[in-house]
């Protein structure tokens, strides 16, 4: 079993920064592909950034050039930071493993921007 922990959320207001981080942890094998959806009230869960093994990535268009997605393949960590925030990133963001196409996710932490 993966278990993945986020951190980092919070209460930030328009135009402000936030960092995510995540770790896994459990049995880690050759991870495929980490990364970070997110889902809004009465929304489907969205993905917001992927990165893979090889260091491809890959954005939405909403948040392309806003957020940055990293990764440490020693640590088994992954990082979101976001930039130039926006009402409408207001979500519960979780943190994604795949691995053994297995899909693997944390508990998921809030994220909220407002004035």
């Amino acid at each position: 079993q993966v278990q993945l922990v986020e951190s980092g959320g919070g209460l930030v207001q328009p135009g402000g920064s936030l960092r995510l981080s995540c770790a896994a942890s459990g049995t880690i094998g050759s991870i495929y592909a980490m990364g970070w959806y997110r889902q809004a009230p009465g929304k489907q869960r969205e993905l917001v950034a992927r990165i893979r093994r090889v260091g491809s990535t890959n954005y939405p268009d909403s948040v392309k050039g806003r957020f940055t997605i990293s990764r440490d393949n020693a640590k088994n960590t992954v990082d979101l930071q976001m930039n130039s925030l926006k009402p409408e990133d207001t979500a519960v963001y979780y943190c994604n493993l795949v691995q053994d196409y297995t899909n693997y996710w944390g508990q998921g932490t809030q994220v909220t921007v407002s004035s």
